[in-house]
């Protein structure tokens, strides 16, 4: 028996089709094999399609295994891909309204470059499967993951849509700051932002500034700076040439803005610029939180001005006012939290008059004590290995070595007879300091509890950093020019907002999302004379996880149509 279609033609020209039960029966007469119809289904515009697949399924229920197999008509199935992270992400891209904030700048440039779409996967791929541009079009959009549409994307159309994301990038991150807000209701009282190091693997630091374009200042173009210097590496990696990396970020771990400096640019030579940019994004009684790298005078006078608040952290052995009366000061301090104690110390009057505040936690003072003593106990061990030389003899190199040593120099001083022995007073010093640190600020209105549980969420940010470095894998960086450096950064700054999003809604880290989410793919087969790319069924825990994320099922289906033989 087979399902038989027949059609016949109306006197207006249209023609209605049948659907029919039948078997070929031979005919003795005729000695052929003739049709005969066992069921009339009726016209195929008027059947009940859901009705028919059900039969379908009830008659293939008595088969089983290869039987099951054997009564299907020669499906192949061809390839597979995932596909349950782009899905995620992309429409996640979509609620924040990217396409069209992307789309309205291309439209102001008159071009008909899918920008939208090329920025997209160049996203998705920094955090589903990290890789160069080459790698993400050749490879990646090719044949590692359903990507609709990738064929209309070459190798030009990334590099093109990274030199439009670098000249529109502050209204992007502007227009997607806003919309964010209100999408999330995103907290914005509190802006978190540091620095890190990015290094390259180059021997030679780029030349001079690159020249601005007529009528252009050098200022109101930053990407133009040749931004990879040598200078203080946050990684360990002062051999090689790099950029620093600023990032604002909400209480929550949403980033707000980014920037690149040049590799030789001080922490404190940035806040300017960070506040300028900052300026009029509505970000209401925002208080700007940074660590101890950003903290000097003129600083704290620009996050002043206009009524600027700020927390700050301070350093504790600079030999400041800080080492010589805040830390000095007596008082008891007060229990806040678990395992945090705070004690608040006012230095000078009127307007020269600055508050602190000293934090203390008992399980971190534990932590350093011990990781001292086993530094001190590696010292002793050095120490000992090591042949003293005679008074006016050099030192050996490993003696050198142990004096200009990060990790061992601070707890080591020489003789006058040039033996190195262990500074105990150095030491005792670093004991007192043992799970302490010191907060300042210019908002009165924030009790000394606000100030220490507000600058401990600044690890927002380290979290942000370590997600970057690691999951989304920001280096290395396979670009050269200024603009390119500055849009790849951008590039994982997108791609942290979304995982952000992501997070925030599942209650989950985005590498346990994603590995459920790899489970969903698309599948390509062909089934008689027609081809189809189905999504797979969502099983177990998946649309609840949908649920959460706030994103809608796949559609099941992607395209059906004739196979290429036929």
């Amino acid at each position: 028996m087979y399902l038989r279609t027949t059609q016949r033609r109306n006197a207006d020209g249209s023609v209605v089709q049948y659907h029919q039960l039948a078997e070929n029966t031979w005919d003795p007469k005729k000695r052929c094999a003739i049709a005969k119809v066992v069921y009339n289904f009726g016209r195929a515009d008027q059947l009940d399609r859901a009705a028919l697949q059900r039969l379908a399924r009830s008659i293939l229920r008595v088969f089983s295994g290869e039987d099951a197999l054997a009564a299907e008509p020669d499906v192949r199935v061809l390839d597979a891909w995932p596909y349950g992270g782009l899905w995620v992400l992309d429409a996640l891209w979509r609620e924040l309204e990217i396409p069209a904030v992307i789309e309205a700048h291309a439209r102001g440039q008159r071009t008909s470059q899918p920008f939208e779409r090329a920025l997209f996967a160049m996203v998705a791929n920094r955090a589903l499967s990290p890789s160069s541009k080459l790698g993400c079009q050749t490879r990646w959009l090719e044949s590692g993951v359903f990507f609709p549409g990738h064929e209309q994307l070459a190798l030009q159309h990334l590099y093109r849509a990274l030199d439009f994301l670098d000249r529109h990038k502050a209204a992007i991150e502007r227009a997607i700051y806003f919309r964010m807000a209100d999408l999330l209701n995103v907290d914005v009282d509190l802006i978190f932002y540091d620095t890190t190091s990015l290094h390259f693997e180059i021997d030679e630091e780029d030349g001079e500034e690159v020249p601005a374009a007529a009528g252009e200042a050098v200022a109101a173009a930053p990407s133009r700076l040749a931004l990879r210097r040598r200078g203080h590496s946050k990684n360990g990696r002062s051999d090689a040439p790099q950029i620093v990396i600023g990032l604002a970020v909400t209480r929550d771990g949403m980033p707000v803005r980014s920037w690149v400096f040049p590799g030789n640019t001080a922490d404190v030579a940035t806040v300017e610029r960070v506040k300028a940019d900052l300026h009029g994004w509505r970000l209401g009684r925002c208080v700007f939180v940074a660590d101890a790298g950003v903290n000097s005078a003129d600083n704290r006078r620009t996050l002043s001005l206009g009524g600027g608040k700020y927390i700050l952290s301070s350093r504790m052995r600079a030999g400041d006012e800080v080492t010589e009366q805040v830390l000095k000061r007596a008082g008891r301090y007060q229990q806040v939290a678990d395992n945090l104690e705070v004690k608040e110390v006012v230095v000078g009057d009127g307007e020269r008059r600055q508050r602190y505040v000293v934090c203390y936690n008992s399980h971190e003072a534990e932590r350093q004590r011990r990781h001292r003593e086993r530094r001190i106990s590696e010292l002793d061990a050095a120490l000992e290995s090591l042949r003293q030389p005679e008074r006016g003899a050099r030192h050996a190199k490993r003696a050198c070595a142990l004096l200009v040593s990060g990790r061992y120099g601070r707890y080591l001083r020489q003789t006058r007879r040039g033996v190195l022995k262990i500074d105990r007073a150095a030491i005792a010093a670093e004991a007192k300091l043992d799970g302490k640190w010191v907060v300042t600020s210019n908002d009165d209105t924030l009790s000394a509890e606000d100030l220490a549980l507000g600058y401990k969420q600044l690890m927002r940010v380290e979290q942000c950093w370590r997600t970057m470095k690691s999951g989304l894998r920001a280096r290395p960086v396979f670009h050269w020019t200024a603009p390119r450096i500055g849009a790849h950064i951008t590039l994982c700054v997108l791609a942290l907002l979304l995982e952000r999003i992501a997070e925030r809604r599942a209650g989950d880290t985005w590498r346990n999302i994603l590995a459920q989410l790899d489970t969903v793919k698309v599948v390509e087969y062909e089934r008689a004379d027609t081809r189809v790319r189905q999504t797979t069924e969502l099983r177990g825990p998946l649309p609840e996880l949908l649920r959460r994320l706030e994103v809608p099922q796949p559609p099941k289906l992607h395209h059906v149509g004739p196979t290429a033989a036929a």
